[in-house]
Order: C-alpha cells, then sequence, then structure tokens
C-alpha cells in the first residue's frame, strides 16, 4: 500500500500543476461542433453563398452541400468529445473547416434585447436581437 501512494501523489500533482487548458479547449470545441446538427450553420452559409454566386443548374447545391458540412462538423464534434483527454489538442482538418463553428456572412448575433444589457432604462431606447439563439432570426430592435 506504501508503495502506491508516493507514485500516486506524484501523478495526481504533476496532473493538477499541469493545468487543464488543452483538455478544456478541446471538449469546448467538440462540443460546439456537436451542436451543429441543431444550429445548421453550415448549411445557411452553404445556402447563402450559393444563392449569392449562383450558377445555371446548381440549385438544390447549397442545401445538400451545406447538409454534408453539417454532418461532417458533427462527426469532428463527437470525436473531439470522446477524445478530449488524449493528448494532441490541436484542431484537427483546419484545413477542410475552421476550429470554431461558422454562420452565414450577411448575420451576425449580438447581444440580445434585455433590460441587463440595455444602454438607458429610463427613456426605453435601447436595443438588440429578439431571439439570436434561434437559427435564422434575424429581428433586432433598432439595428444600430
Amino acid at each position: 500500500m506504501r508503495k502506491i501512494i508516493l507514485p500516486l501523489a506524484a501523478v495526481l500533482t504533476a496532473l493538477f500543476a499541469s493545468g487543464c487548458a488543452g483538455p478544456d479547449q478541446k471538449l469546448g470545441r467538440g462540443l460546439s461542433n456537436t451542436y451543429e446538427i441543431v444550429r445548421l450553420g453550415e448549411m445557411r452559409k452553404s445556402i447563402e453563398e450559393n444563392s449569392v454566386m449562383g450558377r445555371p443548374g446548381y440549385r438544390g447545391y447549397g442545401a445538400v452541400h451545406g447538409l454534408h458540412r453539417s454532418l461532417a462538423r458533427f462527426g469532428l464534434g463527437v470525436y473531439e468529445v470522446v477524445t478530449f483527454p488524449i493528448p494532441s489538442y490541436d484542431p484537427i482538418c483546419t484545413k477542410s473547416f475552421a476550429p470554431d463553428p461558422v454562420g452565414p456572412e450577411s448575420y451576425k448575433p449580438g447581444l440580445i434585447a434585455s433590460p441587463m444589457f440595455d444602454t438607458d432604462t429610463y427613456t426605453g431606447f435601447s436595443g438588440g436581437d429578439i431571439a439570436p439563439f434561434i437559427p435564422g432570426s434575424r429581428f433586432k430592435v433598432f439595428d444600430n
């Protein structure tokens, strides 16, 4: 028993002293990529790109390409969530995918319209997004 306590204490001390920024980042990146199946940011981005730079005869290309990229990002996220304790904490597939989830270029969500973020509560003039967490929501109060 005494032979096990000292090496175990040394291993635990090394683990706590080394920090956990790498596994935390990998787990967070994996969870946000896994959420892509619900968020469908890749699909919206691909549909927008196809409609802006549309090619004749490729009407449904944006939806198919976006669904493919969303499913690939979901699989990438599942892989990172499962392997987050294993070293090599750098993002994988950076040539094909950005490390963080993407969305359409035309929409950047802002602060939600809430009294917590209001600038002037006495006059009531403030703004924000009504539902930035809902995909496709673009309604803003006082778009500034």
